[in-house]
């Protein structure tokens, strides 16, 4: 297998490696053309985002500035937002469901290194997939690591560092992250409520 096929299968890998290197530099030069951009040119940041990640769907904003290892591990769906200082180092498998927004500082890893100094030493490393569903909001400052699946309708608060798999319909946050409570009938209505009331306040302008 070649370092690249290692990498993808979350088995160890050198990551200097002439094809890896390519790839690496190809989203290194994507990645700064995308933070040197203004806010005019909002249809070249797209294409510059589209070219760089693996899969897109519609609507994808990123504010820069954004890293990541090299964009085409990045699977996207539509409606998605990433505030400021994102980062996405994703030497394994990203996959982002539909209608997801994140905060600013986000920050998802897939890498990982060996316990043990004298392999870690000869720079052997391995990854481990992420994956986040659909409808998800995430708080800013969050750390997301190797191996974590966040399942659909899901809050994560801000600053939460998730170590391990996270339900689907749930509030969660800490460091290490943690299930606070299931979201209910009872926050439908309180935020159709509000949401009400804007619309209300929208229409006697």
């Amino acid at each position: 297998m070649t370092e690249k096929e290692l990498m993808l299968s979350g088995q160890l890998y050198i990551a200097k490696d002439e094809e890896l290197t390519e790839e690496f530099m190809r989203a290194k030069r994507l990645t700064r053309l995308f933070n040197n951009t203004t806010e005019e040119e909002a249809e070249y940041r797209a294409q510059l985002l589209k070219e760089l990640f693996g899969k897109t769907g519609e609507n994808l904003y990123i504010e820069p500035s954004f890293r990541c290892d090299y964009g085409k591990n990045i699977s996207i769906g539509d409606n998605f937002y990433a505030n400021y200082d994102c980062i996405i180092v994703d030497v394994c498998s990203v996959s982002i469901g539909d209608n997801v927004f994140w905060g600013p500082r986000v920050c998802v890893y897939t890498a990982g290194h060996p316990i043990d100094a004298g392999i870690r030493n000869t720079q052997l490393e391995f990854g481990s997939k992420v994956s986040i569903g659909n409808n998800v909001w995430i708080g800013g400052s969050t750390v997301i690591n190797p191996g974590v699946s966040i399942g659909d309708n899901v809050v994560i608060g801000s600053g939460a560092v998730v170590t391990k798999d996270i339900p689907s319909g749930v509030i969660a946050a800490g460091c290490p992250c943690k299930v606070l409570r299931e979201i209910n009938e009872d926050d439908k209505r309180y935020w159709e409520e509000q949401a009400k009331k804007y619309r209300e306040n929208k229409r006697t302008e």
